[in-house]
C-alpha cells in the first residue's frame, strides 16, 4: 500500500501524473467498450396522427363506414414502429405508416398504443384514441357460423381437398382454388405426425353482438414447417406439436380485398367476407395467419382461404363441416375369389370372359379387343395383357368376370405392373352387373386404377354414376414410383358406408356410399389396356407394344 504522507512534493506530483495517465487509459478503454454496444438513441418528438378515411366534419365525422384509418407515426431517432390497435390486433410498421380497417360493426372508440423503437432497443410509447364507424355486416354468415348461439365445426376430412394450397397471384384462372395440392380424404390420419389435425373442434358463438371463436385442439396443433420455431420444433416438415391454442377470441367480419375479389368472376368464387381473429386466433392448421376469407358457407359446410403468413405468394384452403366425419374402418378378410395365374396358357375360362371388337368403347379408343395369345396370355405366374400396334391400328385385350364372379361389397386387390408409353391406358375396375337394363353410368362404375401413359406414375381412382360420367367422375389421384417397371398393389375397400382407394396400402381417395348411389348391388371385375381415347390421349408415334402384367387378383368379404 502507498503511504502518501511519506512522499515529498516532487514524488507526489510524479505519482499523480502516473495515476492521471492510468485513469485516461481506462476511460479510453471504456469508451471503446461502449462503442461495441452501438449507439443508444431514445426516440423523441413522438407524434402520431390518425386520418379517418371518408371523414367529413359535417356529414361523416367518423368516416364513410369503411372502418379505415390511416395512421402515421413520426419520431426523431426512431427506426421502427409497432401499433397495438385496441381490437386485439397488432402490426409492425417500419415506416410508421399503416392503413388499418376496424371491422367491429357500429361506432366504436379504440385506444391505440404506438411504440417507437430507437437504436439500441430503447423505446418510447404514446397512445391515441380514435372513434370510427364501420357499417360492414354479414348477418347471414354469422347465423351460419353460430346457428344463432353456438355451433361446432370440424375438418371435412372425408372430402378430397379439405386442405390445399395454390397461388396467391393476379391470375384469376388459378387464384381461387388449391391448384398445387389437395389433400386426399383422411390423408393426415395416416400418420401420428399429422393426425392431430382431425381432432380440431372450431367453436363459433354469438355473445350479444360480438362473434366469438375458440379452437379446441385437444392439446396439439398441426404446424406448417415454416412456423415450427413458434413451439421450438425441429421436425423440418409439417408436424403435430403440443400447443396451447389459447382461449376465447373475438372475430370481426370485414369486406375482402383479396385477389379473388378483383376477378370479374368474384361473385361466383367468394362470399367476399373476411373473418379477422383477435389475439393470434387461427383455424386449426398453423400458417401464421389470423385472417380468413369465406369463399362459401352454408348451414353445414364452409370453405375458407388464407394467405400464408410470411409468404404472400401462397394461399391455403380449408373445408369444414358441422357433421363430424368418421373414418370408415370396415375391412374384409375372408378370401372369396382369387386368381394367382399359376398355370401358363389361356386365362382360366371359369373365371374370365372377354369383351371383343372395336368401336371406340364410348371413349374414342383406338384398339380392337381380341382373345389372341398375342394380346392376352398367362405366363410365368402373371396374366399379361399386351397392346400391339399393327400397321396403323392397335389390338389389345379386355377380361371380365361377368356371369362368372359377381359380388357386393368387399376388399379388391390387384398386384400389377403397368404398360409404358404415351397413349397407353391400363385400367383395373368394376362395373355394375345390371348395365344392360340400367345403362351406364346409372349402373355405376368403380375404377380402382387408371393410368395415363403420358403422365407416368400418376394413379387415378374414380367412381362414375348418374351426373358423373366421363370427365365428371368423382376422382382423386396419387403419384407413385416406377409403376411400369415394378409391381404395386392397387386396392379398393367397398362397403355400405364408403369406397376407399389405395396404392400400396396408402389411402388416396374416399367416396361416401349411400342408398341413393348405385354402389349397393353386384359388380364384376374388368382388366384391360386401352389405347388413346379421351383419357389415354395421343399415342406416341414410335409405340410398338407394351404390356400390363397382373401377379394376382384377390377379393375378400
Amino acid at each position: 500500500m502507498i503511504n502518501f504522507h511519506k512522499l515529498n512534493n516532487n514524488k507526489m506530483k510524479k505519482l499523480l501524473n502516473i495515476l492521471s495517465l492510468i485513469t485516461l487509459f481506462f476511460m479510453a478503454s471504456c469508451q471503446e467498450d461502449i462503442k461495441t454496444f452501438g449507439e443508444i438513441d431514445t426516440p423523441s418528438n413522438f407524434v402520431v396522427t390518425a386520418q379517418i378515411i371518408g371523414q367529413n366534419a359535417t356529414t361523416a365525422p367518423n368516416g364513410d363506414g369503411s372502418g379505415k384509418i390511416l395512421f402515421t407515426a413520426k419520431a426523431d431517432n426512431a427506426i421502427s414502429y409497432r401499433y397495438i390497435f385496441g381490437d386485439g390486433t397488432t402490426t409492425n410498421a417500419p415506416s410508421g405508416i399503416f392503413e388499418k380497417r376496424y371491422n367491429q360493426t357500429g361506432l366504436n372508440t379504440f385506444t391505440v398504443t404506438v411504440i417507437a423503437t430507437g437504436k439500441g432497443g430503447v423505446a418510447a410509447t404514446t397512445t391515441i384514441d380514435v372513434t370510427i364507424l364501420s357499417n360492414f355486416e354479414d348477418p347471414e354468415a354469422v347465423q351460419f357460423l353460430t346457428g344463432g348461439s353456438q355451433k361446432t365445426w370440424y375438418w371435412s376430412a372425408s372430402e378430397p381437398g379439405h386442405l390445399g394450397v395454390g397461388p396467391n397471384s393476379s391470375d384469376d384462372t388459378q387464384n381461387y382454388f388449391p391448384l398445387w395440392y389437395q389433400a386426399a380424404p383422411w390423408e393426415k390420419a395416416a400418420s401420428p405426425d399429422s393426425a392431430c389435425l382431425y381432432g380440431n373442434e372450431l367453436i363459433f358463438s354469438k355473445v350479444g353482438n360480438q362473434l366469438k371463436f375458440q379452437l379446441n385442439n385437444q392439446g396439439q396443433t398441426f404446424f406448417n414447417k415454416d412456423f415450427q420455431s413458434v413451439v421450438g420444433g425441429t421436425a423440418g416438415y409439417d408436424f403435430c406439436y403440443n400447443y396451447n391454442a389459447g382461449g376465447l377470441k373475438n372475430v370481426n367480419l370485414g369486406p375482402s380485398e383479396s385477389v379473388v375479389m378483383a376477378s370479374p368472376s368474384a361473385a361466383t368464387r367468394t362470399r367476399g367476407t373476411m373473418m379477422n381473429f383477435s389475439d393470434g386466433g387461427f383455424m386449426g392448421y398453423y400458417i401464421g395467419q389470423s385472417s380468413y376469407e369465406i369463399l362459401s358457407i352454408s348451414e353445414t359446410r364452409m370453405v375458407v382461404r388464407a394467405v400464408m403468413g410470411g409468404n404472400p405468394a401462397l394461399a391455403w384452403y380449408h373445408t369444414f363441416t358441422t357433421v363430424q366425419p368418421t373414418q370408415d374402418a370396415t375391412d374384409y378378410t375372408n378370401l372369396v375369389f382369387s386368381d394367382e395365374f399359376a398355370t401358363d396358357g389361356a386365362p382360366d375360362q371359369n373365371k374370365w370372359g372377354y369383351d371383343l371388337g372395336a368401336g371406340g368403347w364410348g371413349n374414342g379408343e383406338l384398339q380392337s379387343y381380341t382373345n389372341s395369345p398375342t394380346n392376352v396370355v398367362v405366363q410365368g405366374g402373371n396374366l399379361v395383357i399386351t397392346a400391339v400396334k399393327t400397321g396403323n391400328s392397335y389390338t389389345s385385350a379386355r377380361l371380365k368376370s361377368e356371369n362368372k364372379f359377381e359380388f357386393k361389397y368387399g376388399k379388391i386387390e390387384f398386384r400389377a405392373k403397368l404398360p409404358a408409353g404415351a397413349g397407353t391406358w391400363p385400367a383395373l375396375w368394376m362395373l355394375g352387373q345390371n348395365y344392360a337394363t340400367n345403362t351406364w353410368p346409372a349402373c355405376g362404375e368403380i375404377d380402382i386404377m387408371e393410368h395415363k401413359g403420358f403422365q407416368p406414375n400418376v394413379i387415378h381412382g374414380t367412381v362414375h354414376y348418374t351426373g358423373h360420367s366421363g370427365g365428371g367422375g368423382i376422382t382423386s389421384r396419387i403419384t407413385s414410383t416406377n409403376v411400369s417397371s415394378t409391381y404395386h398393389i392397387y386396392k379398393a375397400i367397398w362397403s355400405p358406408q364408403s369406397i376407399r382407394f389405395y396404392v400400396d396400402n396408402v389411402l388416396f381417395h374416399s367416396v361416401i356410399n349411400s342408398n341413393s348411389l348405385p354402389f349397393n348391388s353386384d359388380f364384376f371385375l374388368i382388366m384391360n389396356v386401352a389405347m388413346g381415347g379421351t383419357f389415354g390421349g395421343t399415342v406416341d408415334p414410335t409405340f410398338t407394344q407394351s404390356s400390363m402384367s397382373v401377379d394376382y387378383v384377390r377379393v375378400y368379404q
